[in-house]
């Protein structure tokens, strides 16, 4: 590993082999079970339903890093598959949920801290147990940030009730992940898998679009937030946001002073975007220096090999490169991992 500038992927997801019973240690469904049906293959189950397959690479450490080397991936920033988040779930469970799934992913990167990097998960629909879920994992597990969902539940991310999360995260110079779930429209997109195609773009739109016109990055200049998928529709529809704000005012000027151009340059965005050409844009657009290296490993809708999209770009000289690979993933999370600090 080149020890200036590891290759880091921040877009992956890793799962505990085993957990207990949700469903009975809760006393009520809808939290997901893992069976163990042949070596190196589980399925993810869901108040008996499947939800996903899954194979080794998505618990086992040892295969990760195996395939991280094939792939020249130093480090993985590890996070929790999100329909994990649980903020459907009442709030004292959710939040013994996101200790169980924070210590495992904790316990991962103290086994390979020269490999992996952790974010932890948070109880979102009661703040103040974030918070200090939040406060827990910056100051004992030593994380530099968490993953967030693009809603939780009726909330849009510029609910009043989650700004209190957000001004923990500034004030504890925690970087934020938002990754879509729970997808708007999912009822009328029950064919072809058309929820992760269309929904889950449409979420990190909604998403970004919630923090920029709700006045939150304009009240924390501070935070560090990046999202998954390259921002899903927002890039495309970026253009669209900013004519909008300047037509009618009365009605997209309404919580916050300034367009959606002013805050291009404070957001992170991982580089899943899967075509050259989209890639191409989206640099464009914000510049290398807000978009780092995400595959969405180990699953079948992310880059079959992280890091493949940012090499193919021929046009690119090696600073850049090195930048899309490293430093921007560097600048988010506040450190070089397998470094230290800057």
């Amino acid at each position: 590993m080149a020890a200036e500038c590891p290759v880091i992927d921040i877009h992956t997801h890793i799962l505990p082999r085993t957990w207990p019973d949700l469903a009975e240690r809760y006393g009520y469904g809808g939290f997901v079970k893992l069976i163990h049906e042949r070596p190196g293959c589980a399925r993810m189950v869901i108040d008996g339903r499947d939800f996903r397959t899954v194979d080794e690479n998505c618990w086992s450490p040892e295969v990760r890093i195996r395939e991280c080397d094939r792939d020249k991936v130093d480090v993985q920033v590890l996070s929790t598959v999100p329909v994990m988040f649980s903020y459907w779930a009442r709030p004292r469970d959710a939040w013994d949920l996101s200790r169980l799934l924070n210590d495992h992913i904790a316990e991962v990167v103290r086994q390979h801290p020269q490999r992996f990097v952790g974010l932890g998960t948070l109880p979102l629909q009661e703040p103040e147990l974030a918070i200090r879920e939040l406060e827990r994992c910056r100051h004992e597990l030593g994380m530099p940030g968490v993953q967030i969902g693009t809603h939780v539940n009726d909330w849009n991310l510029n609910a009043a009730e989650l700004f209190p999360v957000f001004e923990a995260a500034a004030r504890l110079d925690a970087c934020l992940f938002v990754h879509p779930w729970d997808m708007l429209g999912a009822e009328r997109m029950r064919q072809y898998w058309m929820p992760w195609l269309v929904g889950m773009p449409a979420e990190t739109s909604l998403a970004i679009g919630s923090l920029i016109f709700g006045g939150v990055l304009e009240r924390l200049p501070g935070l560090r937030i990046a999202f998954a998928h390259g921002g899903g529709a927002f890039p495309a529809s970026f253009g669209r946001m900013e004519h909008a704000y300047q037509v009618r005012p009365d009605l997209c000027a309404v919580d916050n002073p300034h367009p959606p151009s002013k805050y291009l340059r404070r957001l992170f965005f991982d580089s899943l975007v899967h075509e050259l050409d989209t890639l191409r844009f989206l640099i464009k657009l914000v510049g290398v220096d807000r978009i780092a290296l995400g595959s969405d490993y180990p699953f079948p809708l992310g880059e079959t090999h992280p890091g493949s999209l940012i090499r193919e770009l021929v046009e690119l000289d090696e600073s850049s490169r090195r930048r899309l690979l490293c430093g921007t993933a560097c600048e988010w999370l506040g450190f070089i991992p397998g470094v230290g600090c800057k």
